[in-house]
């Protein structure tokens, strides 16, 4: 990771941190902290996250409406389409996942594909709590992409850290 690269957070680092270790009402430093680093330009994620999360209803949804609101940056550019496109191309063409993995991560909605096509555009680092195992199949994990597509990522505990960012 590169000093002065922004971090994009893919939708479970902030649904688990929300709904597990850093629940609102015990670690309001964390989401304060995570405020501070998007404004000052550190950290953001995109549309398609804010879309998912908003699926639920809980605190989370409130936070990212109304906190985080402006840090979920749009993916419809020309250029993030552009890499999108190459994204799912290649995932079709991967060997070891069914047709049905291959069409859930095709889907539009999905925020996968996006938010490494926004990464790999705008030379982020995508932070996720997927891991890197190639014999994950049920799913084509977001590392995995990364590595085929030279973006660099990470997880929430490597961000904090690489962002310095303290809760307490």
């Amino acid at each position: 990771m590169n000093s002065g690269q922004s971090f994009l957070l893919d939708s479970n680092v902030l649904m688990t941190a929300a709904r597990q270790y850093y629940a609102f009402d015990i670690a309001p430093g964390f989401w304060l902290a995570l405020d501070r680093k998007a404004g000052d330009g550190d950290l953001r994620s995109i549309d398609r996250v804010h879309a998912e999360i908003n699926r639920g209803n809980d605190e989370l949804v409130s936070w990212v409406n109304h906190t985080f609101a402006q840090y979920f940056f749009e993916t419809g550019t020309p250029e993030v389409l552009e890499k999108y496109i190459e994204i799912i191309t290649w995932s079709q063409e991967q060997n070891g996942y069914t047709s049905a993995v291959k069409q859930d991560f095709a889907r539009y909605e999905h925020a996968d594909p996006w938010l490494v096509a926004y990464a790999l555009v705008n030379r982020c680092v995508v932070v996720t709590l997927e891991s890197a195992n190639p014999a994950t199949k049920k799913k084509i994990p977001i590392p995995i992409i990364c590595e085929a597509f030279g973006v660099p990522w990470t997880n929430t505990f490597e961000m904090l850290r690489h962002a310095r960012i303290l809760l307490g």
